[in-house]
């Protein structure tokens, strides 16, 4: 991937502060982890859609998160387009959930910094909102302190609007290597004056080594700022392991404040790390079975969870070391930050073979967005866009080519599936322009405002084949069923929105009723 100096990149680093700057109005209080993965997204937005039910206003925060999992943002400083819509930028997915556990638009200064992997030691950056550049992982160490003003700022613009502004840290919040460049841990705590509480997940062991272990690396400031620690995702009987919290709070100092028994919802809530997909699925015995290969710089991956929460649907994510079943009735290639090393994986797998012996026998492919474009014909990249300057083969299924360019498009669209006539909305957040004859039999018609009727994707002329850049297509509950039925799918009437809700009511319901929420809310400053 070709990337600019340390120098150049700082040049594009720009943003406009707040007019005026007055004393903050809202409390916040920062959730850091022990490590990743132990669950603190899941609690700030519990904890979000718990103190919004109590008639306050809140709002997330993370000040960097690394994810390809994104959603589409409101910018508030671009004046709105020519039909009146706000300017769109992309946060993390995870903020966009908090957001709505908030009930509220997700907007860019909820997560400031987005990091997009492209490769082992490289990402995209993402400054508020918009795409500031690719860095390999040792410029971005250099150049992120000077991210500072812009994420203070954006922090302060939330607790301008706010009565609480809940803030999540990254990792772990104890890596004190990171602690010169830290933009997102104690670092920003320090510099916003935030009280920290630590969480750590007692599912994976370890939780007194993990907290003490956090204790000892810390210096006495970030130590002092420290107001308590949570457990997260225990089972069985508590009363097993508080002389274990007692030992932590007196090697510590640091208070227990409460204990998160396992939420069982957890599976009904888009997961923001791609290493969720790498745990075993639960046992489906839906009749319809869906195959999607685990790719490495999977993308938006959330696009397929309408599908697995249907009950007539089996859907597995294919791991790396093993052939796509045959006798699946659809392969869907998701997203992907990195589309050319994503064919060359697919190849290296054989996965290639399994998918075009799959159409042979009459089965069904989707692409969407990246998965489009590797059914195309070619994917080029010839300024390096994704990865070194070149062109990769697609898998010629549909007769269009892509060109990767530095233009992003990033807008959220209502379309029509011209097969059954169903609406449907979504997003599409993609660089790179796809043409060719295969355009002809478009799979969407859109309608994002500007483009009128524009046609979208493409259709292979035996219906078979079929991608899009559109995301979130599933999420549609009349597409999705009429789509499903097609394939011999019994309608289920599931809600997915409603869905989604529910599990955030119940995630609200089971903090309040595991913790101590007037006491947490006691401790924000």
């Amino acid at each position: 991937m070709t990337t600019p100096d340390v120098d150049e990149l700082i040049s594009r680093i720009h943003f406009t502060p707040r007019a005026t700057a007055g004393p903050r109005r809202a409390r916040a209080l920062m959730i850091q982890g022990t490590s990743s993965d132990v669950g603190k997204s899941m609690v700030v937005a519990g904890l979000c859609r718990a103190y919004s039910r109590r008639g306050l206003v809140v709002r997330p925060f993370k000040a960097q998160n690394m994810s390809n999992n994104a959603a589409v943002a409101d910018d508030p400083d671009l004046p709105p387009g020519p039909d009146g819509e706000a300017a769109r930028g992309e946060i993390g997915r995870a903020q966009a959930l908090q957001a709505r556990a908030c009930r509220t638009t997700p907007s860019i200064h909820m997560n400031p910094v987005l990091l997009k992997p492209q490769t082992e030691i490289g990402a995209q950056v993402v400054l508020r909102g918009r795409v500031l550049g690719n860095c390999p992982a040792r410029i971005y160490h250099h150049m992120r302190q000077r991210l500072i003003p812009a994420v203070l700022d954006s922090f302060e613009r939330l607790a301008d609007e706010a009565d609480l502004v809940l803030v999540e840290g990254a990792g772990s919040g104890a890596e004190v290597y990171l602690r010169a460049s830290d933009i997102t841990n104690m670092r920003f705590a320090e510099a916003a004056d935030l009280p920290v509480v630590f969480l750590s997940d007692i599912d994976r062991g370890g939780t007194m080594a993990a907290l003490v272990g956090s204790y000892v690396l810390l210096n006495d400031g970030d130590r002092a700022r420290v107001a308590g620690y949570l457990i997260n995702k225990f089972r069985g009987d508590f009363s097993l392991f508080e002389p274990g919290c007692r030992t932590i709070t007196e090697q510590t100092g640091w208070p227990f404040l409460g204990v998160l028994r396992w939420f069982p919802g957890a599976d009904r809530l888009p997961a923001e790390d791609s290493l969720a997909l790498e745990r075993a699925a639960a046992a489906s015995r839906g009749r319809i079975r869906i195959a999607v290969p685990r790719l490495q710089r999977v993308a938006n991956f959330d696009d397929l969870d309408p599908l697995a929460a249907e009950p007539d649907v089996d859907l597995r994510w294919i791991q790396p070391g093993s052939p796509i079943p045959g006798d699946v009735d659809v392969v869907v290639l998701p997203g992907s930050k990195a589309t050319r090393t994503e064919l060359d994986l697919i190849r290296r797998e054989g996965w290639d073979i399994d998918i075009l012996a799959h159409v042979r026998r009459g089965g069904r492919v989707v692409g969407l967005c990246a998965g489009f474009q590797m059914l195309g014909r070619v994917v080029r990249d010839p300024r390096g866009i994704e990865g070194p300057p070149g062109e990769t083969p697609g898998l010629g299924l549909l007769d269009v080519e892509t060109e990767i360019s530095d233009d992003k498009r990033l807008i959220e669209i209502e379309a029509v599936d011209l097969n059954g006539g169903c609406r449907v909305t979504g997003y599409e957040m993609h660089m790179g322009r796809t043409t060719g004859a295969g355009l002809a039999r478009p799979w969407l018609l859109l309608d994002d405002g500007r483009d009128e009727s524009r046609p979208e994707g493409a259709v292979s002329a035996d219906g078979r084949v079929m991608g899009a850049y559109l995301h979130g297509l599933f999420v549609g509950d009349a597409f999705r069923s009429a789509w499903l039925g097609e394939l011999g799918a019994a309608r289920s009437g599931l809600d997915f929105e409603r869905r989604i809700e529910d599990a955030l009511d119940a995630l609200a319901d089971h903090c309040e009723d595991n913790l101590d929420l007037d006491a947490l809310l006691a401790l924000a400053r």
